[in-house]
């Protein structure tokens, strides 16, 4: 099952409506984009809560690393350079952290808020080898600005 990311769109459109909660948005997010796709074995947000440190927000899936400082790992690099890190295999990423022994590939983009500030990263993770590309990439990012990009 391939995700239909327009229809994913509408989806948390409809239901983030009026929210300004960021954890609630995120919890949603999560939950919503976790079960669009097989591919999707653990997805979930990493939140800034201190300069150059992440704390684990909502999520959907096993167990995940609770603290990521910007310095470590795909979700680290997200958060440091401000762009997507599409890591076809974990194994050849420098630095991976190894929160999950079953993770294969990792998506992480950068989550902005209305100012541009980046206040977070959603990590999605497959157990699948090559498991994303750049529509996946496309497509969360229209939805992550779409919900936490706008005024609110």
């Amino acid at each position: 099952m391939r995700v239909d990311y327009a229809e994913l769109a509408r989806t948390i459109a409809a239901l983030t409506e009026g929210e300004t909660d960021t954890v609630a948005l995120m919890a949603t997010v999560a939950c919503e984009v976790h079960h669009a796709d097989d591919r999707f074995d653990w997805t979930g947000f990493y939140r800034v809560t201190a300069p150059e440190l992440m704390k684990i927000g909502p999520y959907q899936g096993g167990h995940g690393c609770l603290v990521i400082p910007f310095s470590r790992g795909v979700c680290g690099a997200a958060a440091r350079s401000g762009q997507v890190q599409l890591v076809p295999d974990v194994e050849a990423f420098s630095g991976h952290i190894a929160c999950s022994s079953t993770t294969r590939s990792e998506i992480v983009l950068p989550v902005r808020n209305a100012a541009g500030e980046v206040i977070g990263v959603f990590d999605i993770d497959s157990d699948r080898i090559d498991a994303f590309d750049m529509a996946d990439a496309d497509g969360l990012g229209r939805i992550l600005a779409s919900v936490f990009a706008k005024e609110i």
